[in-house]
């Protein structure tokens, strides 16, 4: 069963909850408990595949779907014409301590692909189980990646429209491309002048709007949500932190039950959660690393317990990483203090009227025996590329930069010799302009044009061109408008038609 973060909704199942996206009044499902996974079960993944191990999580979070749908679901989002890898992520070591867990080997080239590929099978399936019968309006927030990575899963799925919103000029030029030159009859793109977070508060109260709802159910359609606030995106994430592990035990690079460091770059806070829920069922993990760029309120709050997004916005060159919101860390808040929604309704209220909250003593003793924290400017950034470039031949992009760089100034501090594994979370020619400035140590590249350089990237390292990348400056530009923050909500129903 799924109960909602802020006690304020009846328990459901995980069909429903998928279906609904968020808490129609606020909050967020989560399951009601976490299930356990023994130590045998573990070790067995050691020689299981991708699928199997997928498998084996849906089928315990989503126990209202029949094994043969996940199985269903599982072998058609996680095959080799959708991922370009037969691991799917494959891990990739770098040192004696240090894996990269390649996440973006799908048709986007960033790790949301891992989640949004499988997404919408779960969706359209939880739409019939729950017998609504209504057209799913999906409005996204995105900072970049999830855009991309939601129309590209969504694309002529029956019964569904999406409508993904982006920061005007706060992605990069290849994130921009791929959204506006996304095809498909039932996807719409809007650019908001604004930052992520403004996207991100105007599709909340999308979902918050009485009245729009109403309207909405008049014409037989309803509101979900493609974002990491659905649960139905976060669990397919908890999946590929089992098998890193798996995959590390299998090349024997650690014994069974030994604890592992596992380091996220991230700003919305979903993919270090997931991995937080892995550890709820069993993973071994000695310490999460929670890396952030220079708006790093994360990096404070995880630090002083005081979550406070009162502060200058910064555009970095870790562009998905741009956000002062953190949605999950209301999830994560909830699962450290033992489910009491009262406290999580009362923080997050102060945070909407106030801007800031700050939880108790105890509340953040608890998680900093377990989560590190820190940050990484954009010349940091920019160095760890070059750096672990002339070491390894290994090309970063500047969000996986960001979290190695955190990572080993965490190792200078602690000599710490866990081994580590790093989520890659995009691939590096979706960023060409500052993986450029990091190797040719110069901003001279800034006035290129971004498909030039990916091409002397490619002739200067040799990583190949990821499909999702090739001649897209070439395909047409098929979305063009642009609206006011404030023009979201008119804009979604001139969309709709409503």
């Amino acid at each position: 069963m799924y109960i909602s973060t802020r006690g304020n909704y009846a328990k459901i199942r995980s069909a429903e909850a998928i279906r609904l996206g968020m808490v129609p009044e606020g909050g967020l499902f989560v399951p009601e408990a976490v299930p356990a996974l023994d130590r045998a079960e573990i070790n067995r993944m050691a020689g299981q595949s991708y699928q199997q191990i997928a498998q084996t999580i849906l089928k315990i979070f989503l126990d209202d779907f029949t094994s043969e749908e996940i199985d269903d679901v599982v072998s058609k989002s996680y095959q080799i014409n959708n991922f370009d890898h037969p691991d799917i992520a494959p891990l990739v070591q770098i040192d004696s301590r240090t894996f990269i867990l390649e996440l973006w080997h799908g048709p986007t080239g960033a790790f949301k692909d891992m989640a949004l590929q499988i997404m919408p099978r779960l969706l359209s399936h939880a739409v019939q189980k729950t017998g609504a019968g209504q057209e799913i309006i999906i409005p996204v927030a995105t900072s970049g990646d999830t855009g991309k990575a939601a129309l590209e899963g969504f694309r002529d799925v029956p019964g569904v429209k999406i409508i993904v919103f982006f920061p005007f000029g706060g992605v990069s030029r290849v994130q921009e491309l791929q959204m506006i030159t996304a095809a498909g009859n039932n996807v719409h793109v809007v650019a908001v002048k604004g930052n992520f977070d403004d996207c991100q508060t105007a599709v909340k109260e999308l979902f918050a709007d009485s009245r729009l709802n109403q309207v909405l159910a008049e014409h037989n359609m309803a509101f979900s949500s493609a974002n990491s606030i659905n649960w139905g995106r976060l669990v397919p994430q908890i999946i590929y932190y089992f098998w890193a592990y798996a995959q590390m035990q299998k090349k024997g690079e650690i014994l069974p039950g030994e604890k592992i460091n596992v380091v996220v770059p991230t700003g919305n806070f979903g993919n270090i959660l997931a991995g937080f829920y892995a550890h709820l069922m069993g993973l071994p993990v000695h310490k999460f690393i929670c890396a952030s760029n220079e708006n790093k309120v994360l990096t404070d709050v995880i630090r002083t317990g005081i979550y406070d997004r009162r502060r200058e916005f910064f555009k970095t060159n870790s562009p998905s990483m741009d956000i002062l919101i953190s949605s999950n860390f209301e999830r994560f808040l909830f699962e450290v203090n033992g489910h009491d929604g009262d406290k999580i309704t009362k923080w997050f209220h102060q945070l909407h009227q106030e801007g800031y909250f700050q939880v108790d003593d105890h509340t953040k003793e608890k998680w900093q025996s377990l989560f590190i924290s820190d940050y990484a400017t954009g010349k940091e950034t920019l160095a760890q590329i070059k750096e672990t470039f002339e070491k390894t031949g290994y090309l970063l992009d500047p969000h996986t930069a960001v979290g190695l760089n955190v990572y080993e100034k965490y190792y200078r501090k602690t000599g710490d010799n866990t081994k580590t594994v790093i989520d890659a979370t995009a691939n590096p020619y979706k960023f060409n302009h500052a993986v450029w400035e990091a190797l040719a140590g110069s901003r001279h590249g800034q006035d290129k044009d971004e498909f030039l350089i990916l091409d002397e990237l490619h002739r200067m390292t040799g990583f190949p061109i990821h499909r999702a990348l090739k001649d897209l400056n070439k395909r047409m530009i098929l979305h063009d408008t642009i609206v006011e923050k404030e023009e979201l909500k008119e804009t979604v129903k001139r969309i709709l038609a409503l």
